[in-house]
């Protein structure tokens, strides 16, 4: 049975993840079906975001299946969010709702991330420890 706890994160994770393949897909269609100032731009930003993407969606799919491996691209991926959301937070209008729901996530992705039990839930040891103890 899965804690709860990677639950939580590896949900929150795949919802970032989410939001950028969905933005992605949003610039790319409207690279190349819209009136952009630059098109490429707008082909090339909805690419990278689209790529982006992969990261947080198979941190979280390695969250769910319990490896090891996935809580260094979740914790990437938070951190690169934390700037994201300070930026909507200081911005006008819509984005700053935005900010908030982004900061929120991101922070409790962190702290859940960061707990000793979930380190453990994950099978992560500690430097020094002995497996065999």
């Amino acid at each position: 049975m899965k804690p709860s706890r990677i639950t939580l994160v590896a949900a929150l994770t795949a919802l970032e993840g989410a939001a950028l393949a969905i933005g992605g897909i949003y610039m790319l269609v409207m690279g190349l079906l819209g009136d952009p100032e630059s098109p490429q731009q707008a082909e090339m930003g909805g690419l990278t975001l689209i790529a982006l993407a992969l990261i947080p969606l198979s941190a979280a799919r390695g969250l769910l299946r319990r490896r090891s491996w996935s809580r260094g691209p979740a914790l990437i991926t938070q951190i690169i969010a934390l700037p994201v959301a300070w930026t909507l937070l200081r911005s006008h209008g819509a984005l700053i709702p935005a900010g908030i729901v982004l900061a929120a996530v991101t922070l409790t992705a962190l702290y859940q991330l960061v707990r000793p039990t979930t380190v453990e839930a994950l099978g992560i040891r500690r430097p020094g420890t002995n497996p065999e103890n």
